[in-house]
């Protein structure tokens, strides 16, 4: 192999897009699995960093654009889809990755998460789901069950669970797949066809979180492929969606629906064009 060939190879390799930060979450985190999972995918769709926006929040998970080497946005809490939808309408040839968990997507940013499948903007959201505020020492998220007692709520939260799946299909997402960290090449691979995926595409990854959810290193034995062929048609992925243990992994649901596109994308070529839009 000749010096060019390996010098792209290396450039579009999974350590590609690993950055010398050392990620400092829990040992055992399951989000180490999924940084490993994000690279990988990058790599498998032969892109470069300077052509990938990893975009984040607030929280355990939303670390992630600091250890990778692409462009980065690290924003306030709950606020990362609303960045990123900026990012992808206004550079619309970048590949655009958010990362986030349970409590700054469907909490905080639950609206934004829901305007965003809405919208349907070409970008893929990774939500590390661990049912928990890992970050905050174990406050309930709103994927926390009802009856999980902690020293913040010791008799339990009492209230329905946040069903991210059936809000990301019902509000127009056109990808909707579940992952496990604890399998990094099945996740990488969920994620690479969720980029590749036009429209806004939705991937929750079930992440444990060992330091204050011990019981979730059992998830392992828990996780199953989905027993069903992903499906196009929104009903019957909703029929499948009332059945679900939450443990089905898979993509449950690829739509065609043609992703949004910014009246009048394309018209303005430089900062002048723009600059004389403002003379008028």
């Amino acid at each position: 192999m000749n010096t060019a060939n390996t010098a792209v190879l290396e450039r579009i390799s999974p350590a590609a897009f690993k950055s010398d930060y050392k990620p400092i979450w829990c040992p055992g985190c399951g989000d180490y699995s999924v940084l490993s999972s994000v690279t990988k995918a990058l790599a498998q769709l032969e892109l470069v960093p300077e052509d990938v926006v990893v975009v984040s929040g607030i929280g355990c998970s939303s670390r992630i654009p600091a250890y990778t080497t692409c462009y980065g946005f690290h924003g306030v809490h709950g606020r990362a889809l609303a960045a990123a939808t900026g990012i992808k309408v206004a550079r619309p040839e970048l590949t655009v990755v958010v990362a986030g968990g349970d409590g700054d997507g469907y909490s905080i940013g639950g609206n934004h998460f829901m305007h965003a499948c809405r919208r349907n903007v070409d970008m893929t959201y990774i939500v590390m789901d661990n049912h928990v505020y890992g970050m905050t020492k174990g406050q309930p998220s709103p994927t926390t069950e009802p009856d999980w007692k902690s020293k913040i709520s010791p008799y339990g939260t009492g209230t329905r669970v946040f069903n991210p799946l059936v809000i990301a299909l019902a509000a127009g997402a056109n990808f909707v797949a579940r992952a496990f960290s604890g399998d990094p090449n099945g996740t990488a691979a969920l994620i690479a066809q969720a980029i590749r995926t036009p429209g806004f595409s939705f991937v929750e990854v079930l992440s444990p979180c060992v330091t204050f959810r011990s019981e979730q290193r059992e998830w392992k034995n828990q996780v199953h492929p989905a027993p069903v062929a992903p499906t196009h048609d929104a009903a019957q992925a909703a029929r499948r969606l009332m059945t679900d243990d939450g443990f089905n992994i898979g993509v449950l649901f690829s739509g065609d629906r043609p992703p949004y596109r910014a009246p009048g994308a394309g018209a303005l070529k430089s900062v002048n064009d723009l600059e004389r839009g403002f003379e008028r």
